[in-house]
């Protein structure tokens, strides 16, 4: 069985991973011309976290974890005005940057991937997908995965035009390297709201620093010079703002987009499927993206192991198993994306208060429990 994954982000890494232990032929193709480098820190746990052990990396991802044991926010002037100190023994979360995720994954995926190249034309039917690249090669397959993300080409071919639903806000991330900012920083991510925006920071190895931009916006189109707009936006706020808004670059190093979720009825189509953010954004700020990426990757191939061929039947029985985990999270970040940027000072203030509580004893391990809508479940193995 051949299998074309479009896609060399988590989901289609981890897909092309067990599938080809599964004794599939498998190719990967990838628009970006090499291994996408950038990104910003997630927090990894739940149902990704399960599959990640089932692959053996769990000693990798702890080797390249970030010891975060503070979220705090600062005002203007850099002064703490709330702060929530996490447990040491918090080993469910596992922080780290997005790349490195991947890159773990990547490393163990003996399947090539092609980078530079997409799907440019789909036909199908009862017993293949014949496709053509933007590198204007062909391939003839059994399966075809868009595992290209919210923006899927993939999904646009197949499933035609469906808009992913935006949720008010713009995000932007990119990094610095500056050892006087990285050493202020530490082991702690430092947030600074005000009404509607929020900056946040966090230090890196080799004296670097992430930064992360959130702002509520009810217009989606985006700006045509991003740096200049988090500079408009956010420049006047103080704290480290002004020192590190001054570097910051153009895309593709700067990271800008909006916040979206892809809702859709059907993630297959014959011997089409979608996995991840092609079909399943939870957004950014819901926290599970990675890991829901990671879970439907694994659903999915262990479908396919059970059906013995039955591609489009496989496929079904994956969304079946997927799709309420996923709606649940989804659900969970139009709401928890609120209290990221609160659009008056009165959400602040009660955001501050839920952290003061969350730091009495035993507080910490409540506030990670709360951002964990489940989906452990979902890695029972049905192949037998």
């Amino acid at each position: 069985m051949k299998a074309l994954v479009c896609g060399a982000g988590i989901a289609g890494l981890t897909l092309a991973w067990h599938l080809e232990r599964a004794g599939w032929e498998v190719e990967v193709v990838e628009r970006a011309a090499a291994f996408r480098d950038g990104g910003y820190m997630i927090d990894f746990y739940g149902p990704g976290f399960q599959v990640a052990e089932r692959m053996g990396l769990r000693q990798r991802l702890m080797e390249a974890r970030y010891p975060v044991n503070e979220l705090s926010y600062v005002d203007r002037t850099g002064r703490q005005t709330s702060h929530l100190t996490l447990a040491s023994g918090l080993e469910q979360v596992v922080s780290l940057l997005r790349r490195d995720l991947a890159r773990a994954i990547a490393d163990d995926v003996r399947a090539p991937i092609v980078y530079g190249a997409s799907v440019e034309s789909v036909e199908q039917d009862a017993d293949g997908v014949s496709l053509r690249l933007t590198d204007g090669t062909s391939r003839d397959v059994d399966l075809l995965v868009g595992a290209d993300g919210a923006h899927s080409r993939v999904r646009g071919l197949v499933f035609g035009d469906v808009a992913p639903r935006y949720l008010g806000h713009q995000v932007a991330a990119y990094m610095v390297d500056d050892e006087a900012l990285n050493r202020r920083i530490g082991t702690r991510y430092q947030m600074l709201t005000e009404p509607g925006l929020m900056a946040g920071a966090y230090a890196l190895r080799d004296d670097r620093l992430a930064l992360l931009f959130l702002r509520r916006e009810p217009d989606p189109v985006l700006p045509a010079d991003p740096a200049a707009a988090l500079g408009r936006h956010f420049g006047h706020l103080g704290w480290i703002l002004p020192e590190v808004l001054s570097r910051c670059p153009n895309p593709p190093e700067l990271y800008y987009d909006q916040v979206t979720q892809v809702e859709m009825a059907r993630w297959h189509r014959g011997r089409v499927v979608l996995v991840g953010d092609a079909c399943q954004a939870v957004s950014l700020f819901a926290g599970h993206g990675a890991s829901m990426a990671m879970a439907g990757a694994w659903v999915l191939a262990d479908e396919l192991a059970a059906g013995r061929g039955d591609v489009p039947g496989a496929a079904a029985r994956y969304q079946a198993r997927m799709a309420p985990a996923v709606g649940e999270v989804q659900r969970f970040g139009r709401r928890f994306v609120k209290w990221m940027a609160p659009s008056n000072r009165w959400r602040i203030g009660v955001r501050d208060l839920l952290f003061r509580l969350a730091a009495l004893h035993g507080g910490d391990r409540l506030f990670v429990n709360s951002l964990s809508p489940g989906g452990h479940h979902l890695i029972t193995s049905r192949s037998g």
